[in-house]
């Protein structure tokens, strides 16, 4: 089993969010996936990391995430850690997955509780925690704590003090809540930021460890600048790769037709990646959006 130290080390710097990639027919383009991981670890990652969202499991069967986890394992294998995420299932059918991807090889489970409503507490959710990493080391993720901030920190708290084989949190919320909550993690888990290079640079401050990259498998050398910069404590430089790469990329995905992660996809297929498409209702690009989208990659010096 992995231990707390390797998985703080591969959490560290510039960290892979997996796509789910698909035909034009709409079935899962597999060979894509498998383009897409190596990629993003010639990009410079070391931590190949299933999500919830970036990997559209809200557009999969369970069998079809079970299939993709698979694949994922299988293909990276030694490569980098692979991070296994669960459906937002309850109790025991998390407890069945962790014990199915384990099987496979992941490293890591992310662990995305169904929290609708307000139906859990704290006690409810540190129980959720502990019987999953009982079978698997267990990542956290704060999004389902969006609603509740208060909650998400008395629920971390209790989890850093109770549950050994938690050993990682992926933060989505930043601002005040992500500063709170890597201070009170950091020492025992490995936390890292969710939203990119922007809302790292501030919780790099209180102890947090790495950040997810959209960039990563297109423009590894400004991923790399970044993090040479965070390294050297060159905030300056940092910022400013920020202002000058990153803010000009999501001011235009985030106002695509179909939001950033049709930009996302778009851009897989511009690097011949993988294609452009994601299942329905998801809007995808069409020909004329995917011609402005690479006038703008070209304006930038990265085609």
């Amino acid at each position: 089993m992995i231990t707390r130290e390797q998985v703080r080390h591969n959490l560290s710097g510039p960290i892979a969010s997996l796509s789910t990639v698909f035909n034009r027919d709409g079935s899962i383009d597999y060979d894509g996936l498998r383009s897409l991981i190596d990629a993003d670890i010639l990009g410079g990652t070391k931590t190949i990391l299933l999500t919830w969202g970036d990997s559209l499991f809200s557009l999969l069967t369970d069998d079809e995430i079970a299939e993709v986890t698979k694949v994922v394992v299988e293909h990276t294998g030694t490569r980098a850690m692979v991070v296994a995420a669960d459906g937002t299932w309850w109790t025991g059918k998390t407890v069945e997955f962790a014990k199915y991807v384990r099987g496979l090889g992941a490293d890591v489970l992310m662990v995305k509780p169904p929290v609708w409503a307000g139906s859990c507490t704290v006690d409810t959710l540190v129980d959720h925690y502990a019987t999953v990493a009982e079978h698997i080391p267990v990542m956290l993720v704060t999004n389902v704590f969006e609603s509740n901030t208060e909650l998400g920190l008395r629920t971390i708290e209790r989890v850093c003090e109770e549950v050994d084989n938690v050993v990682a949190i992926k933060d989505d919320i930043s601002g005040e809540f992500a500063c709170k909550m890597t201070s009170i993690a950091h020492d025992k888990l490995a936390v890292f930021d969710g939203g990119g290079k922007a809302p790292y640079l501030k919780i790099v401050h209180y102890g947090a460890v790495g950040f997810m990259s959209t960039l990563i498998m297109a423009v590894p050398q400004h991923t790399a600048s970044y993090w040479s910069a965070i390294e050297r404590g060159d905030w300056e430089i940092a910022a400013r790769i920020i202002s000058n790469h990153d803010e000009p990329f999501r001011d235009y995905i985030f106002n695509l037709p179909g939001g950033a992660d049709s930009g996302v996809h778009g851009m897989l297929e511009l690097y011949g990646i993988a294609q452009r498409w994601r299942r329905n209702p998801y809007y995808n690009m069409n020909d004329e959006e995917m011609e402005q989208y690479q006038d703008f990659f070209k304006s930038r010096g990265w085609l």
